[in-house]
């Protein structure tokens, strides 16, 4: 209660200040628009004051959130399946973009009111370079970091996880998926009834390996395979490590998800609890009340508008286009 009742007076704080520069911009521009000319001009300096308000508020609350911070939580959501960017290329512009959120999490790194940062998970995975980009921008951030699991918290979520400090979640959260998946599309039958056939010029055995027009032979099975299984070793050490369990446990839970209580039970949840009770924990943390901020994407408003068209283009044509978006025909994440 003593800290929320902080919480109040900061507020009250914040709103004197800001309330008390305008107050003497005001005045000022009184003085020099309204006062000081003659008769002639009165109309002008009137105009110019009425102009000048807007300006001395917005002049009195950025004073005020320099002398009395208005949050000293930063917050920063990974939320839809988990890609490089909305920049190009077929993907969901819904979303978690990873440039936008490595970019988002480096502005509250650098904003010295943001002591402590809560990433906000609800993600089922998605590829697996930039779902390890957000992880590594959460492990640099410099101040106490709580991973929160709202609905989903799986694969690239809980590989983004295992870079926090703590991990917190719902009874009702949905935890782990800790694998890896490569998939194909086989059109080779296809292709057959429709009189298409393959024909591709190449250097190297494998450089084709996948492509789905053609079927994989059990040389390219065993090298595509061996590119999974590298993968999964990789995940299972970054979790064990960054979450303090031993490698041999992660394997065992064979990338099964669990219901929040389950994964506590497990380790590979920290804590069980509602929004609330991860700020009072960083309120213990950090000795004083929280004021949470949600850092978004710095996106400009034509970057904003083409975000949109792309949702129409997603909704008409990704579904389809994905399928030959992978590299060689082969797609591997984080599942």
């Amino acid at each position: 209660m003593a800290l929320r009742g902080q919480g109040r007076m900061q507020s009250a704080v914040r709103g004197a200040v800001a309330l008390g520069t305008a107050l003497v911009v005001a005045l000022l521009a009184w003085e020099l628009f309204v006062d000081l000319p003659d008769d002639l001009t009165h109309l002008l300096g009137i105009v110019l004051f009425v102009l000048v308000i807007p300006l001395a508020l917005r002049v009195g609350g950025n004073v005020a959130s320099s002398v009395v911070p208005g949050y000293n939580v930063a917050e920063v959501a990974v939320e839809g399946p988990i890609t490089r960017s909305a920049g190009g290329g077929v993907t969901s512009p819904t979303g978690a973009h990873a440039d936008d959120v490595v970019d988002q999490i480096e502005r509250a790194d650098d904003d010295d009111n943001a002591e402590a940062l809560i990433v906000k998970l609800n993600t089922p995975g998605g590829e697996i370079v930039p779902s390890e980009d957000i992880r590594l921008a959460a492990e640099r951030f410099d101040g106490p970091t709580i991973a929160y699991a709202t609905d989903v918290c799986a694969s690239g979520g809980y590989d983004i996880a295992s870079g926090c400090d703590e991990l917190w979640a719902r009874n009702g959260s949905i935890v782990g998926s800790i694998g890896v998946i490569g998939s194909r599309v086989n059109v080779s039958d296809l292709a057959d009834d429709l009189g298409v056939s393959y024909e591709q010029f190449t250097a190297g055995e494998y450089k084709d390996a996948g492509v789905p027009l053609k079927d994989l032979d059990e040389d390219e099975r065993a090298y595509l395979q061996g590119i999974v299984d590298d993968y999964y070793d990789s995940f299972v050490e970054t979790v064990a490590e960054g979450r303090g369990l031993d490698p041999e446990t992660v394997r065992d839970t064979e990338a099964r998800i669990y219901l929040g209580e389950d994964a506590a039970e497990l380790g590979l949840v920290d804590e069980l609890g509602t929004r609330r009770d991860v700020e009072e924990r960083l309120e213990d943390e950090l000795g004083t009340a929280v004021t949470v901020e949600e850092f978004e994407p710095a996106g400009t408003i034509r970057e904003r508008l083409r975000g949109g068209v792309q949702s129409v283009a997603y909704a008409f044509g990704a579904g389809v286009a994905s399928t030959f978006d992978a590299t060689d025909g082969f797609d591997f994440r984080l599942k």
